[in-house]
């Protein structure tokens, strides 16, 4: 697929910010679990706060092609960063897609520079890949509703100032869910301590907890009862931005091993001078750029409303975190005993992507996705 001038020079541009302003500080904010919002923040200056938002909000009004080029680029730097920057991309989307227009005021420009976060409260202790059978309740009382439950696994909660939230408004399935968007100052609303993770450090994941939480009946996103909907809106491109962090995340760690091999010496000679890891090199290069293919694709066919969008995406989200995840542990593997060291920064790539095989739908349900599109087709 060709890219446009225009686009070279946006990945550029990530890929810029991601060598001055993430990798450096890479390895010291996942070892102290920091959360950069002063970083967050710079990187809303260049348009990545609202990289899909409208221009009447601050937004950059790109496509998914492009933005899958950008989160490909930031994961080089850091995929934990990265991968946060796409959850408040997808937070503010649902907002412009569903929202009125004083949400799309209120919450929209503060959105777009990250002077507020955004969090995605879908997932339950009790209900990860079934969505529809989550149990957090909103309950309408007069002119408000009150929320009670648990999320488990929000990123950036505690810290984010904008929560969308998934509740059920009315009987089981899919039909009895509605959205909110809830303040972080709301009485009532509370989150658990930082998560202790393998990977993803820098940034943080906890539960989100609402007790007895008031918001105004103006707090619904879209229509009652159609919050499955807005949950599932955001998936297609969620998938596609974690795919293509887990090829920056790759792609960076593949680097770092063509560079160990040419410096490594063994036998005296190079590493890099030996055929079976240069096979190994040949192998994961070409992973890449196959993933790399297909992730183009779905995020094209996303742009022009391709029937064939959602199958495309759960086949980009399953082979690219699949694929990025294997290259990462293969670059470990070609480290030696230097890729199990955290200052060579490889095994915190590994543990990075590992969760990205889980989040944004499973691996498995990436699966059931494209096999139901098939049968159905077959039908």
């Amino acid at each position: 697929m060709h890219l446009t001038d225009e686009q070279r020079a946006l990945r550029d541009t990530a890929a810029e910010f991601a060598a001055e302003h993430l990798a450096p500080h890479a390895l010291e904010w996942d070892r102290d679990k920091h959360f950069p919002v002063d970083v967050l923040r710079k990187a809303a200056e260049l348009g990545l706060g609202g990289l899909y938002l409208p221009e009447d909000v601050g937004g950059s009004a790109l496509g998914r092609l492009d933005g899958v080029l950008v989160f490909e680029a930031l994961a080089t730097g850091c995929p934990s960063i990265a991968g946060y920057v796409s959850i408040h991309n997808m937070v503010a989307a649902m907002i412009d897609r569903f929202g009125d227009e004083r949400q799309r005021d209120r919450y929209l420009p503060r959105m777009s520079t990250m002077e507020s976060l955004g969090s995605y409260c879908l997932t339950e202790p009790g209900a990860g890949s079934d969505a529809a059978a989550l149990s957090t309740r909103a309950r309408r009382d007069g002119d408000e509703y009150v929320l009670d439950g648990v999320k488990q696994f929000i990123s950036g909660a505690g810290s984010s100032e904008v929560y969308v939230v998934l509740a059920r408004t009315g009987g089981a399935g899919a039909s009895g869910i509605s959205a909110f968007i809830v303040d972080r100052e709301t009485q009532g609303l509370s989150f658990g301590a930082n998560e202790s993770k393998m990977g993803w450090n820098a940034q943080p994941t906890r539960q989100v907890v609402f007790d007895s939480v008031r918001v105004p009946a103006t707090a619904l996103l879209g229509d009652e009862g159609g919050g499955f909907r807005v949950a599932m809106s955001a998936l297609d491109g969620g998938r596609l931005n974690i795919a293509a962090c887990s090829l920056g995340g790759a792609d960076a760690a593949l680097t770092k091993t063509v560079r160990h091999l040419t410096e490594r010496t063994a036998f005296g000679a190079p590493l890099s001078d030996a055929q079976a890891l240069r096979f190994r090199l040949a192998d994961m290069r070409t992973g890449l750029e196959a993933a790399r293919t297909l992730l183009w694709r779905a995020a094209d066919a996303y742009d022009r409303g391709d029937p064939d969008a959602t199958s495309l995406s759960a086949m980009a989200k399953r082979f690219c975190t699949d694929t990025g995840f294997d290259i990462a542990n293969d670059a470990l593997q070609l480290h030696g005993g230097y890729g199990y060291l955290a200052e060579y920064g490889v095994e915190k790539i590994v543990r990075d992507l590992r969760v990205h095989q889980i989040l944004e739908g499973t691996n498995e349900i990436m699966r059931v996705i494209i096999s139901r599109r098939m049968l159905r087709e077959a039908a």
